[in-house]
């Protein structure tokens, strides 16, 4: 995972919270291996590449997952979505359109299916990328082997996919910054937080440059609309917080009894 990955441990013996976060490590770590779209030894491009006959029980938990979140969201998250990232290696915004066109078609969740421990693809060219995704769910793991190591106190932070079990040793609730999205140096709102997943996408987050064009690390069918650009999701997963903060940024009417802050282009920050 290239992202900043944060665990606070609030335990009396220093020891034990060094073994904890070790163990975090090692499964982040195993997971980044697993389902790196760019290594082409991973368990996720062997899928891609169609060489992988049985799917381990995590694996198929994490499919079905994204595909039961294709389906609430009404198609906007997607991981087939890596279908399309090879087109931004595209120099010219002519080829990069040109691809897309291309491949656009075999873009879609219904383009795979799980049949018992098997994945089964209805053409050559769907790509998944479990991107955030994989992120998101590490940090719920995260969560579980706190929980399972009797951790009451404890803040994770992925990269900004955020997690707060229970609450500070003081009682309080963990307060969580949310970044101004036109001047990501400072903080526009705070949020408390008590077993609860945070996640924010926003217009600030990775970004490419073809041409003269912006492109956001968001892909999606459709574009992301400008008068949004800053969506927070607290729920109690954060795969969860993470699907739909990146659909919020596409939809921002997108329907979900999940508590929402949203930030539009002149800063009004909005309550859900």
């Amino acid at each position: 995972m290239t992202s900043p990955c944060e665990v606070h441990i609030f335990c009396d013996d220093a020891n034990r919270s060094r073994k904890i976060a070790g163990k975090i490590l090692e499964m982040a770590k195993g997971l980044e291996q697993k389902y790196n779209f760019y290594n082409p030894n991973s368990l996720l491009s062997q899928i891609n590449q169609r060489k992988v006959e049985q799917l381990d029980v995590q694996t198929k938990d994490l499919l079905i997952r994204a595909k039961r979140y294709h389906t609430r969201t009404k198609g906007i998250f997607d991981i087939t979505m890596g279908t399309l990232t090879a087109s931004r290696k595209e120099t010219s915004i002519a080829k990069l359109e040109d691809e897309v066109a291309e491949l656009i078609s075999f873009v879609g969740a219904e383009h795979f299916k799980i049949k018992k421990n098997r994945i089964l693809f209805d053409n050559p060219h769907t790509l998944i990328d479990l991107g955030g995704f994989v992120k998101e769910f590490a940090v719920d793991l995260a969560v579980k082997i706190l929980k399972k190591e009797k951790i009451e106190s404890a803040l994770i932070n992925f990269g900004g996919d955020i997690y707060a079990l229970g609450t500070k040793p003081n009682q309080e609730p963990f307060s969580v910054g949310i970044k101004n999205p036109l001047n990501p140096t400072e903080y526009i709102t705070h949020v408390q937080l008590k077993n609860q997943a945070l996640t924010t996408s926003a217009s600030y987050e990775r970004h490419q440059k073809i041409e003269d064009k912006i492109y956001s690390h968001i892909i999606g069918k459709e574009p992301l609309q400008n008068k949004i650009i800053s969506a927070t999701v607290i729920s109690s997963l954060v795969v969860e917080s993470g699907v739909y903060s990146t659909a919020l940024m596409i939809q921002p009417e997108l329907k979900t009894q999940l508590q929402r802050v949203l930030i539009s282009d002149r800063l009004v920050v909005i309550y859900k």
